[in-house]
């Protein structure tokens, strides 16, 4: 019995990226250092070829929530994101989609070994780490600026997995 109780509280102290290693990027929901945003993926829920992720940014603390992206494009090909806010919907121009874009670039995955690579594919195991470059200061340079109190780092780590 004693060696029961003794397994299950080291199951329950096991760090987090061991006992997510199954858990699919789809599912995946990454913080920043600061806790102060939840990056939450979703399944894609549509046959889009062009739609690889997608995910949902949280401000933490607030009602504000942005919608996110991901994009094979490229030569060579590149998870492209992209985060945007308050888009408008059906027919837009450009100069429409421009305005409501808070960041886009590459999302990379980094492993605890320090090897990086692409987001993986949303039916794959979720990275341990994500890297979004130059998302901090895109967001603080973004229409959304005067909303937020903690301007995030562009490293965000697996904290659980959606059920």
């Amino acid at each position: 019995m004693m060696k029961r109780v003794a397994s299950t509280i080291l199951l329950c102290l096991a760090p987090l990226s061991v006992q997510a290693a199954d858990c699919l990027q789809s599912k995946a929901i990454y913080g920043d250092a600061d806790g102060a945003y939840e990056l939450r993926f979703l399944p894609v829920e549509s046959e889009s070829a062009t739609t690889s992720n997608r995910f949902e940014l949280a401000v933490l603390k607030t009602d504000l929530r942005l919608e996110g992206f991901v994009m094979i494009s490229g030569d060579p090909e590149r998870a492209n994101g992209m985060i945007m806010h308050n888009c408008p919907e059906g027919d837009v121009t450009g100069d429409d989609l421009a305005a409501c874009i808070i960041w886009q670039g590459v999302i990379y995955s980094v492993a605890s070994s320090g090897r990086i690579d692409l987001l993986p594919a949303e039916t794959a195991v979720a990275a341990e780490q994500l890297l979004l470059p130059d998302f901090g200061p895109a967001l603080k340079a973004s229409s959304i600026a005067d909303r937020i109190t903690v301007t995030p780092w562009d490293v965000f780590g697996l904290k659980g997995c959606a059920a």
